[in-house]
């Protein structure tokens, strides 16, 4: 059993001034990715609508009322609510209201190594592109074809 102050952990933005805090390495955890995020009015979970092939993310918000644009339209989540996207599933939460957002995100399997982003390649029109990280945060690959861009 691993057990921890949340309000210990360091906060790691990724570019960010969100206060993202990494849990799953201070708990020991294998095989689930868990963060708790507090966002202010404005901010993001991540910088825009993605998907993660490889993995399904459970979003808990425990204060407040995040919204998650999706590919079919918003969806609002309060305190006391959760949502869940499938693999695959393209997502983009973040706090449009005037309160702090308080939540959990929850990732299984821990390593998501597939992350889409809903652009058409330019080479072979296919529907999404494969973020690659960078030194400049991350380029674009195409799944299909393997024409590149950089981010």
């Amino acid at each position: 059993m691993e057990r921890i102050s949340i309000d210990e952990v360091e906060p790691s933005a990724l570019g960010s001034d969100v206060d993202r805090r990494g849990l799953s390495e201070p708990l020991g955890a294998t095989d689930v990715a868990l963060n708790r995020y507090r966002l202010d009015p404005g901010e993001r979970f991540s910088g825009g609508l993605h998907a993660h092939m490889d993995q399904e993310e459970i979003f808990v918000v425990v204060e407040g009322e995040a919204t998650f644009e999706t590919m079919d339209g918003d969806v609002s989540v309060g305190a006391g609510e959760a949502v869940r996207f499938a693999p695959g599933e393209f997502q983009s939460g973040k706090n449009d209201g005037d309160e702090p957002v308080v939540a959990f995100a929850l990732g299984a399997p821990r390593d998501s190594e597939d992350v889409r982003i809903p652009q058409e390649c330019p080479e072979c029109g296919h529907e999404n592109m494969r973020a690659v990280p960078s030194d400049d945060g991350f380029d674009l690959r195409c799944p299909e074809c393997g024409a590149e861009l950089e981010g």
